[in-house]
Protein backbone atom coordinates (compact mmCIF):
# COMPACT_ATOMS: atom_id res chain seq x y z
CA UNK A 1 0.00 0.00 0.00
CA UNK A 2 1.53 3.30 -1.07
CA UNK A 3 1.56 6.60 0.89
CA UNK A 4 -1.48 9.00 -0.23
CA UNK A 5 -0.10 12.49 1.27
CA UNK A 6 3.27 13.82 1.97
CA UNK A 7 5.00 15.93 4.83
CA UNK A 8 4.89 19.36 4.47
CA UNK A 9 7.99 20.12 6.01
CA UNK A 10 11.69 18.28 7.12
CA UNK A 11 11.53 17.05 10.49
CA UNK A 12 15.23 17.55 12.09
CA UNK A 13 16.07 15.37 14.91
CA UNK A 14 19.81 15.11 15.06
CA UNK A 15 20.11 18.96 15.86
CA UNK A 16 19.01 19.16 19.28
CA UNK A 17 20.70 16.05 20.42
CA UNK A 18 24.25 16.90 20.26
CA UNK A 19 23.12 20.74 21.79
CA UNK A 20 21.70 18.99 24.70
CA UNK A 21 24.56 16.39 25.55
CA UNK A 22 26.98 19.62 25.49
CA UNK A 23 25.15 21.34 28.16
CA UNK A 24 25.01 18.87 30.64
CA UNK A 25 27.94 19.37 33.31
CA UNK A 26 28.99 16.63 35.65
CA UNK A 27 27.42 16.47 38.72
CA UNK A 28 29.62 16.23 41.89
CA UNK A 29 29.14 13.02 43.61
CA UNK A 30 26.43 13.33 46.61
CA UNK A 31 26.22 10.96 49.16
CA UNK A 32 23.25 8.34 48.61
CA UNK A 33 19.93 9.14 50.96
CA UNK A 34 17.84 6.23 51.41
CA UNK A 35 14.00 6.47 52.12
CA UNK A 36 14.67 4.94 55.62
CA UNK A 37 16.90 4.97 58.33
CA UNK A 38 18.88 1.86 59.89
CA UNK A 39 15.92 2.10 62.75
CA UNK A 40 13.44 1.65 59.92
CA UNK A 41 14.75 -1.66 58.90
CA UNK A 42 15.11 -2.37 62.79
CA UNK A 43 11.54 -2.01 63.40
CA UNK A 44 10.57 -3.52 60.56
CA UNK A 45 12.56 -7.07 60.83
CA UNK A 46 11.07 -6.80 65.02
CA UNK A 47 7.58 -6.39 62.74
CA UNK A 48 8.52 -9.63 60.93
CA UNK A 49 9.90 -11.75 64.17
CA UNK A 50 6.08 -10.44 66.09
CA UNK A 51 4.32 -11.52 62.82
CA UNK A 52 5.88 -14.57 62.84
CA UNK A 53 5.73 -15.48 66.47
CA UNK A 54 1.73 -14.57 66.41
CA UNK A 55 1.32 -17.32 63.65
CA UNK A 56 3.46 -19.76 66.02
CA UNK A 57 1.31 -19.56 68.74
CA UNK A 58 -1.40 -19.89 66.64
CA UNK A 59 -0.66 -23.31 65.27
CA UNK A 60 -0.14 -23.96 69.30
CA UNK A 61 -1.65 -26.95 70.60
CA UNK A 62 -4.92 -29.67 69.21
CA UNK A 63 -6.72 -27.53 71.58
CA UNK A 64 -8.84 -25.47 68.65
CA UNK A 65 -10.74 -23.65 71.50
CA UNK A 66 -7.54 -22.73 73.53
CA UNK A 67 -7.38 -18.62 74.68
CA UNK A 68 -4.03 -18.65 73.40
CA UNK A 69 -5.59 -19.53 69.76
CA UNK A 70 -8.49 -17.18 69.60
CA UNK A 71 -7.09 -13.60 71.56
CA UNK A 72 -3.44 -13.63 72.20
CA UNK A 73 -2.51 -15.25 68.71
CA UNK A 74 -4.57 -13.04 66.74
CA UNK A 75 -3.54 -9.53 68.85
CA UNK A 76 0.13 -10.35 68.72
CA UNK A 77 0.03 -11.17 64.71
CA UNK A 78 -2.25 -7.32 64.74
CA UNK A 79 0.52 -5.90 66.54
CA UNK A 80 2.85 -7.17 64.30
CA UNK A 81 1.45 -5.77 61.58
CA UNK A 82 1.15 -2.28 63.41
CA UNK A 83 4.70 -2.30 64.42
CA UNK A 84 5.35 -2.79 60.74
CA UNK A 85 3.36 0.12 59.18
CA UNK A 86 5.37 2.19 62.00
CA UNK A 87 8.23 1.33 60.60
CA UNK A 88 7.32 2.09 57.25
CA UNK A 89 5.91 5.19 58.15
CA UNK A 90 8.30 6.60 60.69
CA UNK A 91 10.62 9.61 59.48
CA UNK A 92 13.95 9.17 59.33
CA UNK A 93 16.04 11.13 61.56
CA UNK A 94 17.73 14.35 60.00
CA UNK A 95 21.24 14.87 61.01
Amino acid sequence: MAQKFKPTATIKTTASAPAAAATKAPVASQPVQFIFDKSNYRFLIISVAIVAFGFVLMSGTTDIYSTTKIVIAPVVVLAGFALGFYAILKKPSAN
